[in-house]
C-alpha cells in the first residue's frame, strides 16, 4: 500500500523530532549496539532512514498507529525509532506471544500498520535475531486518539494485561532519572542486556538509555550462563549486566566463573530477589548485585544499585512517594491507562501501585510484595510473600510461587535433583506456623514464566501447568 492514512483533523500530532535530538545524536563512528557485531551511530541512522521509507510506503504517517511484533534485533530498533521519527504512536507486542494472543492484542489496539518478521534466524535461548521487518497495513486500524508515543501491555503475571500509555515527555523524564542514578552505566561503558526490549526495563533502562547516554548496548548470543559471561568478556570497558532475578541466580550457580576485570555490577528488577541470592552472587564475582523497583506505568521508581541498602530502595530524583494503609502510592498527575481508569489503580493524581511497602530510613522504602498477597486463613492474616520467600530459601528449592487459590494457600515449586516434596514440606513446617503452611505443594520441573521472565502468578495458568505434568 502506498500513500498515507487519512488521520483526520482531530488526530493528535506527534512530533518525531525528539528521536534525532534525544536518541540518535552523536558522532557517526561511535559504537552504540552489538548484535553479534558492532553497530555504530552512523550505521544505525542509515537503518532508521531505510525503515522510515518502508513504513511510509505502508501508509504510516504522523498521528498514525503502528504495532511492532519483532524479536530483539537491529530491525526492531530501527523500526521503532523510524516509527517514532515519523510521528506515530507505537504499540509493542512481545514476539513470543502466540498467534491467538497477538490477534487479541491487535483487536484491542487497532494499529494501522503491523510490523512482523518475514524471516528470523533466532532460536530458543538466543539473545537476539536477524530479521527482515515487514510492514502490513491493517484494514481496521485507527489513528492515534491521544498524544502518547508508546503503548505497552503490562506483563500479565497476575492476570489480564493492562494497556499503558506514555508520552515522549514521560520517556525523557525517565531518562533524566537514569542520568542522575549514581552507579548506572555512563558514556564509554557497556550494558549486557538480558531484559526484554519490549518491556520497560529493557526498553528504557537498556535501549533508550544506552542511545541517549552513549552507552554501548550488548545482547549476548545465547541467554545461558556461559553466553552471558562471554558477552561481558567481549569488551574491556566497565560492563553492567541488566536482567531479572532469574539470571542472577543462574550466574550465581556457576561453579568456577572466569576472571572478568570489566564486570562492574549486575542490576535486576521485576520481582523480589530471594534473600540468599545477593550474597551468593557477590561472593562468586566480587561485584554488587543491585536491585531496581519500577512499573510499566512510570518506569524506574527506586533503586539500590550498590546492594548495600537491601531490602530497602531509594526513590529516584523527582518522584513523590507516599505509603497509605500499607500501600505505596506515587504522585502521577495523569492516568497512564488507555480507556476507562480503574480508581483502584489511579485516582486524584496518584498511582496506586498495589504493592505493599514500609518506610525505611532517610526516605527509603522497603517493598514487601504485592498488596493482594495478604490473605485471611481462618481469621488469621497470612502474607503469601513471607511464605514464598521462606519456601524459596530452603535448600533444594530452585523456584517457588505461592498463591491463594479457591480459599487456600497453594505452593508451586521446582526442586533440585534428589530433593523430595515431603522433605520440603517437613522443613517448611519447621520454619512457619501451621496456619501459614500451604495446603498443597505442587512440584513442577520448572515454573512457568511470563514473556518478561517473571514467575507466573495467575492461578489459572499455574493450574494448567500443573495439570500438564500429571
Amino acid at each position: 500500500m502506498s500513500g498515507s492514512f487519512q488521520n483526520g483533523a482531530g488526530t493528535p500530532r506527534l512530533d518525531g523530532a525528539w528521536v534525532d535530538r534525544v536518541l540518535l545524536a552523536g558522532e557517526p563512528g561511535e559504537p552504540c549496539l552489538w548484535f553479534g557485531r558492532p553497530l555504530d551511530r552512523g550505521a544505525l541512522r542509515a537503518l532508521v532512514d531505510e525503515q522510515q521509507e518502508l513504513l511510509c510506503a505502508a501508509g504510516l504517517a504522523a498521528g498514525g498507529t503502528a504495532a511492532l511484533c519483532l524479536p530483539p534485533s537491529p530491525g526492531y530498533v530501527a523500526v521503532l525509532l523510524a516509527a517514532w521519527r515519523i510521528g506515530a504512536q507505537v504499540s509493542l507486542l512481545d514476539h513470543r506471544l502466540t498467534e491467538t494472543e497477538v490477534r487479541r492484542a491487535l483487536e484491542r489496539l487497532a494499529p494501522q500498520v503491523l510490523v512482523e518478521a518475514q524471516k528470523s534466524s533466532g532460536a530458543a535461548l538466543r539473545g537476539y535475531a536477524e530479521v527482515e521487518p515487514v510492514a502490513v497495513a491493517q484494514r481496521e486500524g485507527r489513528p492515534a486518539e491521544t498524544p502518547h508515543v508508546l503503548i505497552q501491555l503490562s506483563s500479565g503475571s497476575t492476570g489480564p494485561s493492562k494497556v499503558i500509555a506514555r508520552t515522549a515527555a514521560d520517556l525523557a523524564w525517565e531518562l533524566e532519572r537514569y542520568d542522575r542514578l549514581e552507579g548506572f552505566p555512563r558514556r564509554g561503558e557497556r550494558i549486557v542486556l538480558l531484559a526484554s526490549m519490549v518491556h520497560v526495563l529493557g526498553l528504557v533502562g537498556g535501549l533508550l538509555h544506552g542511545l541517549h547516554a552513549g552507552v554501548e548496548l550488548v545482547l549476548p548470543e545465547r541467554l545461558t550462563a556461559a553466553g552471558i559471561l562471554e558477552a561481558v568478556s567481549w569488551g574491556e570497558r566497565p560492563t553492567t549486566v541488566i536482567g531479572v532475578p532469574f539470571y542472577a541466580e543462574l550466574l550465581a550457580g556457576v561453579a568456577q566463573p572466569p576472571a572478568l576485570a570489566q564486570f562492574a555490577r549486575m542490576i535486576v528488577a521485576g520481582e523480589l530477589v530471594r534473600p540468599h541470592v545477593p550474597p551468593a552472587f557477590t561472593a562468586r564475582y566480587g561485584v554488587p548485585l543491585g536491585t531496581m523497583y519500577g512499573m510499566t506505568e512510570l518506569g524506574v521508581i527506586a533503586t539500590d544499585l550498590s546492594g548495600a541498602l537491601h531490602p530497602a530502595v531509594e526513590p529516584t530524583a523527582g518522584l513523590r512517594l507516599e505509603i497509605r494503609s500499607g500501600e505505596l502510592h506515587i504522585r502521577m498527575p495523569e492516568s497512564p491507562y488507555i480507556g476507562l481508569t480503574d480508581p483502584a489503580r489511579w485516582s486524584d493524581g496518584w498511582l496506586h501501585t498495589r504493592d505493599a511497602a514500609a518506610a525505611g530510613e532517610d526516605g527509603r522504602v522497603v517493598i514487601l510484595g504485592r498488596l493482594d498477597s495478604q490473605v485471611s486463613i481462618g481469621g488469621l492474616k497470612v502474607d503469601l510473600t513471607e511464605v514464598e520467600q521462606t519456601l524459596s530459601g530452603l535448600d533444594g528449592v530452585t523456584e517457588a510461587v505461592v498463591v491463594f487459590d479457591d480459599g487456600a494457600v497453594v505452593a508451586y515449586a521446582a526442586l533440585g535433583e534428589g530433593v523430595a516434596a515431603e522433605e520440603v514440606r517437613e522443613r517448611l513446617a519447621g520454619e512457619l506456623a501451621a496456619y501459614k503452611l500451604p495446603r498443597r505443594l505442587l512440584v513442577l520441573p520448572k515454573l512457568p514464566r511470563t514473556a518478561t521472565g517473571k514467575l507466573l502468578r495467575d492461578t489459572a495458568g499455574l493450574r494448567r501447568a500443573a495439570h500438564a505434568e500429571e
